[in-house]
Parts: structure tokens; C-alpha cells; sequence
């Protein structure tokens, strides 16, 4: 499962790689970010834009008070 701590990104280049990333998985994985805020504008991007992202078995999770998990999973289609 691919897994990208986005806190060591530049921010205007974190939506981008996670695209990438995202494309780059095959049907059914489930890409995990670490963010440093909960991604709720990147979820709503994805479901927009995605037709991959499987945004029904979306998940988030706050692990720290600077520190959220969200896990995207790609369609098994």
C-alpha cells in the first residue's frame, strides 16, 4: 500500500503528486497520505475529478494535532 507524507512537500506541488501517485497505483490499492491538516479539499477534488477514487470507502483519521491519515482507495475496476 503506498503511503506519501505530503508535509515534505511544497504545497502548491502536493495535490499534483499525489495525482501521480495515485495513477500510478493499480486497481484496488489504496493510496495512504500523511497531511498536516485534514484533506478535505483534496477528497472533493478526487471525487470530481478521479472516476478511479473510490470515495464511498474514504477514510481519515486525526493521529496528532499536525497530523492526519487519510487513506484513498482506487476502484477494483
Amino acid at each position: 500500500m503506498p503511503r506519501l507524507d505530503v508535509r515534505e512537500i511544497t504545497p502548491v506541488n502536493r495535490h499534483d503528486t499525489i495525482h501521480e501517485e495515485f495513477d500510478r497505483m493499480g486497481p484496488g490499492e489504496t493510496l495512504t497520505i500523511v497531511n498536516d491538516h485534514e484533506p478535505t479539499p483534496l477528497y472533493y477534488e478526487m471525487a470530481a475529478e478521479v472516476p478511479a477514487f473510490d470515495e464511498g470507502a474514504y477514510e481519515v483519521r486525526q493521529t496528532a494535532s499536525d497530523e492526519f491519515v487519510a487513506e484513498f482507495p482506487k476502484t477494483e475496476q
